[in-house]
Order: C-alpha cells, then sequence, then structure tokens
C-alpha cells in the first residue's frame, strides 16, 4: 500500500522558484557545445568527471567545485572538468543515506520536496561560483526534468542500465549520458543500453504518451564488476579496454566513446588506487591509436578530505558519507600529472 504524502510542486513550479539565471544559462549552453564536440571527437581534450560520491554538504561541495574551477584553469588546453555532484545514491539493499533528494541533511527525516529544492539551490550556486557544470546520476528517470536545465552530464548506473525506462528516457536526453556496465560485467547488457537509448521510441513518461528522436551521445562506462562469490573485479585493463572497443566497431553505434570509471569494482573499493589506475589506462590509451580515438575520460571519487565516515556528531566537513573518495591533494596532483602525460 502506498501512503501518499504531499504532492510535489511539477518541474515548471520548481524552476521558476529556483531559477538558472541567464547568464548562468549562456554558461551552461557554452560548456554543454564542448561537451558534446569532445564526444562527437571534433575536440581533442580530455573529461575527467570528478567528484564526491554523494554531494551531502552544500558547502563543502560548493568549495570543493570553486577548487576544481581554478584547476580547470591550469589544465583547460588538455581536460575538461565536469564536477561529479550525484544527489541520488543507490543503495544495494534498500537501506542508508540515498542522497540529498531523500534527505537533505544527512540524518535526517526523509523530506524529498525539501531535497529537490536544495538539489537545485545548490546547483545553482556551483555553478554560479564557479562556472562548471555538473554530472549526476539518473536514478530515478522521472526527476530528470527538475534539473535538465543544470545538468551537462548523466549516468546511468550498473543496477539500473538493465531497466527500460532508464533506456528510454536516455533517449530523449539533450546531453550525453554514460551507460555503465552492469555489476555481472557482462558487455552486451551495457551495449543493449546503448543502442537503446541512440534510436527514437515512443513510451509513456510522467503520466504523457512521450516520443523521442534518440541521443547519440550516449556512451560506455567501465566501473569493474562483482563474480559470483562476490568478489570486485576489475576491466580496465588493455584486454578489456580492446574487447570494448571491438564491440563499439560491430555495432556501428554513433560518437563511439568509452570512459573509466576507476573506483567502485575497478578499484575494489580501495580509493587509493585510482590515481594508479587513471595512469595505467592512460598508457594502455597512448600505446594503442584505437584506444586513444575511443577513451574519452576518467570518472573519480573525490572529495576535500580522503576516505570517507559514518553520520553522526563531529563529523569532518569535506569527508564523504558513503563510499571512501581521494582527498584533494591526491586529486590536484592526479589532474596536473595526467594532463602532462596527455
Amino acid at each position: 500500500m502506498f501512503e501518499f504524502i504531499k504532492k510535489i510542486p511539477s518541474p515548471e513550479e520548481l524552476k521558476q522558484e529556483i531559477p538558472l539565471p541567464e547568464r548562468l544559462l549562456k554558461i551552461k549552453q557554452e560548456r554543454d557545445g564542448e561537451l558534446k564536440s569532445i564526444f562527437e571527437g571534433k575536440s581533442g581534450k580530455f573529461l575527467m568527471i570528478i567528484g564526491p560520491c554523494s554531494a551531502d554538504n552544500e558547502d563543502a561541495v560548493c568549495e570543493y567545485v570553486g577548487r576544481l574551477a581554478a584547476l580547470q584553469e591550469k589544465v583547460k588546453e588538455k581536460i575538461f572538468i565536469i564536477p561529479r555532484i550525484y544527489t541520488n545514491k543507490p543503495r544495494t539493499n534498500g537501506l542508508g543515506y540515498k542522497g540529498m533528494l531523500h534527505q537533505p541533511e544527512p540524518g535526517s527525516e526523509p523530506d524529498i520536496y525539501t531535497g529537490i529544492k536544495a538539489i537545485r539551490h545548490m546547483q545553482v550556486r556551483a555553478i554560479g561560483e564557479s562556472h562548471l557544470t555538473a554530472a549526476d546520476e539518473m536514478l530515478y528517470p522521472e526527476n530528470i526534468v527538475y534539473f535538465d536545465d543544470l545538468l551537462s552530464y548523466h549516468a546511468v548506473g550498473a543496477r539500473s542500465v538493465e531497466n527500460q525506462l532508464h533506456r528510454l528516457a536516455s533517449s530523449g536526453i539533450d546531453a550525453p549520458v554514460g551507460m555503465k556496465n552492469p555489476t555481472s560485467g557482462d558487455f552486451n547488457v551495457m551495449f543493449n543500453s546503448i543502442v537503446a537509448a541512440q534510436n527514437g521510441h515512443m513510451f509513456m513518461y510522467r503520466e504523457s504518451s512521450v516520443r523521442t528522436n534518440g541521443n547519440p551521445l550516449t556512451h560506455a562506462i567501465l566501473r569493474g564488476y562483482v563474480s559470483k562469490h562476490g568478489e570486485n573485479l576489475p576491466n580496465y585493463h588493455y584486454e578489456d579496454l580492446t574487447r570494448a572497443c571491438k564491440l563499439y566497431d560491430k555495432l556501428e553505434l554513433k560518437n563511439p566513446a568509452l570512459i573509466i570509471d576507476v573506483n567502485h569494482s575497478n578499484s575494489d573499493k580501495r580509493f587509493g588506487e585510482q590515481t594508479r589506475i587513471c595512469m595505467e589506462a592512460a598508457h594502455s590509451r597512448a600505446y594503442s591509436p584505437g584506444l586513444k580515438k575511443l577513451i574519452k575520460g576518467f570518472m573519480v571519487e573525490s572529495y576535500l578530505e580522503e576516505g570517507s565516515q559514518s553520520i553522526g556528531e563531529n563529523m569532518v566537513y569535506g569527508r564523504s558519507i558513503t563510499d571512501p573518495c581521494l582527498g584533494w591533494a591526491a586529486s590536484e596532483r592526479l589532474v596536473l600529472n595526467l594532463a602532462e602525460k596527455l
């Protein structure tokens, strides 16, 4: 039985209440255009989708994104930085902190309406202070329209990539959408999702019958996988990357692109390994002309302070409350070193 608690205002009403100012809209349009040119192969810049596992505190997130903006200036000739501002968190067993959408204050009672407003406020503030536009995970396809004017990149997670509505909704998004391989590691599932999203569909969405034209910027993300024995196993090695390249060639998809998520199962959740994995994957990319063309960027989990912590008293400002992350010093060093290698 569903208990209906409160009717949520429409996306149009929320956008009017917390709008993206015209001057920031122009910044987003410029960044969206540059990002599109990277996925279309017209720009050779490399993507760094980097930020906290979960965006749990507006001040800490905006301070972090401000630091990214200064770093972006140093590497702007080679790297295009997209902050991870992840506000919806999938939970393996359904329990635990589900992100700012559910709990705008970690540890508080869930409040979806306040959460949606908090997300819009944080995203608008982050764009205004940094002039960077962000990525988020598309955990709930119905919620895209509350934030589509703010986000430049969407990721479909390993647990959602087989879902029909995620695939169909992705086909109507005017921004790059990354499809992660499922937790089983099956590349075919990931590529089936890309095929579905790159084609147009008619389906029911938010109580309406809608039609989409397909999203040619849908692409693959490798994030490692979990064996039947519960072991985390990687798929960032050269052989995995060349296999993805061959599947792209076979399927003849539009704008072939691959992002490597260097945490999660690829790092066996050892966050410090992200730096090493980036360098190994960058070496593989430099070794193979095909991979150099295909691999467009990395996805890194990083925050002000390294590691993770539980929700409670005396929490450390800028430390993750979900998966552990690289701290700022290591993150800055990683981006600068990568820029030298590219």
